[in-house]
């Protein structure tokens, strides 16, 4: 049986709320889960006293999420990066990654095209 962590969506229209759960990978999104072990507020809020940036509130049993993935959980990539900023597991991509993987352009002079053979 596998075993998925992902996010179940709630709330109204244009303003989602997700549990974050573990359930069986061939069931549907919103289905009766194996266990919640959080919640996810995408909706940035302003923080208490209004000083400093606006955040996300992630709320999340560590314990248990620790637990479901050492009995082998596979994470969505949103839950993935979710568990990545609370510490849990490494960075799926980083930045640092992405820019190594990505090649870069090669600009062919004209002297190396003038030099190739010409098919005629």
């Amino acid at each position: 049986m596998a075993v998925k962590i992902r996010l179940a969506r709630f709330g109204k229209t244009n303003a989602p709320f997700y549990n974050i759960v573990v359930a069986n990978a061939r069931t549907a999104r919103n289905s009766k889960p194996l266990e919640v072990l959080g919640t996810y507020d995408p909706v940035p809020k302003t923080p208490p006293f209004g000083q400093g940036k606006p955040f996300k509130d992630i709320k999340l049993d560590t314990a248990r999420a620790k637990y479901w993935l050492g009995v082998g959980a596979q994470p969505s990539d949103p839950v993935w990066r979710l568990l990545a900023m609370v510490g849990l597991i490494e960075p799926k991509y980083s930045i640092i990654q992405a820019q190594q993987q990505k090649p870069k352009p090669t600009m062919t002079s004209s002297r190396q095209i003038e030099a190739a053979p010409a098919n005629v």
